[in-house]
């Protein structure tokens, strides 16, 4: 069994830890941070500043692999987590009654719920798992090289301390300092592919009135305006996030971080308008993200491994703006591999390089495509010349099921778009529904841009 420090104590870190300590390893997390989520979840939620993670308070809504591996790994964390508050949501449960079952309809499920909810539950079974031991408040400040070819690493310093290990995790997040570390002990760089995301995120949160109404019926939880994105989070504990997404060029973005111009800007959307009309408390202010890219950051080349003995995972790996929710997704499909095959990682870490290349990049590239589309869309404020099979595709599956299990297969990881809406069945379907609705066009069904810079004060 492996001596194993994990660098990072957020989703990926935890569940990281967690898996690997109960497989036996022993397990040590470092984290710079010295409070950790608790019980009170919405104190930590709202009033904890944590400015290096600013995904922690936007909206989540967890796909599918992060249930399974919760299932699958550490299901006493997965009942914590419904325990907490956290709902389960099919994407077939837009229909009202779900169609006959196929294999593999049982994962198309997403977990509605805040990111602290999940952090609480896996918190807590770290604390009780004896194989790891969490060290809050202590980051680490470097690395312990010996050199080769490649260098491997064996161990970490934390202030005038260092900690042997025979694998080192590093799951510091999207800003780790490994990369640097590695490069000033001689490493060859690590091979860092990065995209800058022109994508800001305004978001502000609301609780149902415990008397009010709890149900905004059957209502899609997005909507688009050329120039901008509205939806609507449902959470936990009757909390819910209305979000609007637009260019980080956009003239107008500024004046939308006061949460009366924000709502109204909101409520011309359908989706958030529905939820808006059932007159929720706000919880929090507007709250901004912008600055985002995406970010692969592998540690082989050409050559092999730059390094042995450590590895990334999480956002350290992989980081994604997170329009389509990959994040916690990728992050804890990567420590159920690692965990599984800690004791080969240790000694030569190319099968999990290779494993992330073919498991996990396929994802990180339809993000940045998916990214310069919104990005060149949102920015030119008008349609772009529209796919009209695309479109209609994506209005088909709110009327037909099996398009439905195509839509939910690719947003849930489980087959690309190619595969997922490339086949014969599908293609029947998408037909069939265009012959039915012939004077379909694509259109969007948000706000004008008269309409939005009318909200704008002078």
């Amino acid at each position: 069994m492996a001596r194993v420090a994990v660098i990072g104590g957020g989703i990926s870190g935890l569940g990281t830890a967690l898996m690997l300590g109960r497989r036996g390893h022993a397990v040590t997390l470092f984290e710079r941070d010295a409070r950790a989520a608790g019980e009170d979840l919405n104190q930590d939620f709202y009033d904890w500043p944590r400015p290096r993670i600013p995904q922690a308070v936007q909206p989540h809504s967890f796909l599918a692999p992060v249930r399974t591996v919760l299932r699958a790994e550490i299901p006493d964390v997965y009942a914590d987590l419904l325990a907490r508050g956290a709902r389960e949501h099919h994407d077939f449960d837009w229909f009202g009654e779900h169609p006959p079952y196929r294999d593999g309809d049982e994962d198309l499920v997403n977990l509605r719920t805040r990111r602290i909810v999940l952090e609480a539950a896996l918190t807590a079974a770290v604390r009780r798992e004896r194989a790891v031991d969490v060290r809050r408040g202590h980051p680490v400040r470097g690395l312990t090289v010996e050199g080769g070819r490649p260098p491997r690493v064996t161990g970490v310093r934390v202030g005038t301390d260092t900690y042997a290990a025979d694998l080192v995790v590093d799951a510091a997040g999207r800003r780790s300092p490994v990369p640097d570390w590695l490069t000033a002990a001689g490493c060859r760089p690590p091979v860092v592919d990065s995209h800058r995301a022109g994508i800001a995120y305004l978001c502000r949160w609301y609780r149902l009135r415990a008397d009010g109404p709890r149900d905004p019926g059957r209502v899609k939880t997005g909507s688009a305006a050329p120039f901008a994105l509205g939806g609507v989070f449902p959470s936990d504990n009757d909390t819910f996030a209305v979000n609007l997404v637009l260019s980080t060029g956009d003239p107008t973005r500024g004046a939308f971080t006061d949460p009366t111009v924000f709502e109204a800007a909101a409520r011309l959307f359908p989706a958030a308008a529905a939820w808006l009309d059932l007159a929720p408390e706000p919880q929090s202010p507007v709250l901004a993200m912008a600055g985002l890219d995406n970010r692969w950051t592998g540690l082989a080349d050409d050559d092999g491994p730059v390094v042995t003995g450590l590895v990334n995972a999480g956002d350290s790996l992989i980081h994604t703006n997170p329009t389509l929710g990959h994040g916690a997704a990728l992050g804890l499909r990567a420590a159920q591999y690692l965990a599984g095959h800690a004791d080969r990682i240790a000694v030569d870490p190319m099968g999990y390089h290779a494993w992330t290349t073919r498991e996990l990049r396929p994802w990180f590239d339809a993000q940045v495509a998916a990214d310069r589309a919104n990005e060149q869309r949102l920015a030119a404020s008008a349609p772009p010349p529209e796919d009209r099979w695309a479109a209609a595709r994506a209005a088909c599956a709110f009327d037909d099921p099996v398009v439905m299990r195509a839509r939910a297969q690719v947003r849930h990881l489980v087959r690309p778009a190619a595969e997922a809406y490339g086949t014969d069945e599908v293609d029947r379907h998408v037909t069939a529904w265009l012959a039915a609705h012939p004077d379909f066009s694509p259109r969007p069904d948000g706000p004008t841009r008269e309409q939005w810079t009318a909200l704008v004060p002078n």
